[in-house]
């Protein structure tokens, strides 16, 4: 098993800025790509950025690419996602997750592990 803590999240005024973190803990010896995901009241669940193991690989969607930035630190098994350039529309509940997966990390069903998840809300 695997736990995944995040924090950072919070109220910012748009064009600010938040940093995000997610901790992994428990059976983490195997390597693992680690993503973003978010949720906003009463849309679906959308991937945001992924990075993989090894060379750390990012990949974001295209709604956030050139904001927000994905990176992490495998000593401290913790990824972070700088976002920068806050726009209301980034409001949403913002998940962490670990895929032991070769690939395909823009898809949630490659998670195997999720965080519980830290409110993100940008005011206008």
């Amino acid at each position: 098993q695997v736990q995944l803590v995040g924090s950072g999240g919070g109220l910012v005024q748009a064009g600010g800025s938040l940093r995000l973190s997610c901790r992994a803990s428990g059976r983490t010896s195997r390597t693992y790509a680690m993503g973003w995901f978010r949720q906003a009241p009463g849309k679906e669940r959308e991937f945001v950025a992924a990075i993989s193991p090894g060379p750390g690989i990012t990949y974001y969607a295209d709604s956030v690419k050139g904001r927000f930035t994905i990176a992490r630190d495998n000593a401290k098994n913790t990824v972070y996602l700088q976002m920068n350039s806050l726009k209301p529309e980034d409001t949403a509940v913002y998940y962490c997750a670990t895929s032991y997966s070769t690939g395909g990390w823009g898809r949630g069903e490659e998670y195997d592990y999720w965080g519980q998840g830290t409110q993100v809300t940008v005011s206008s």
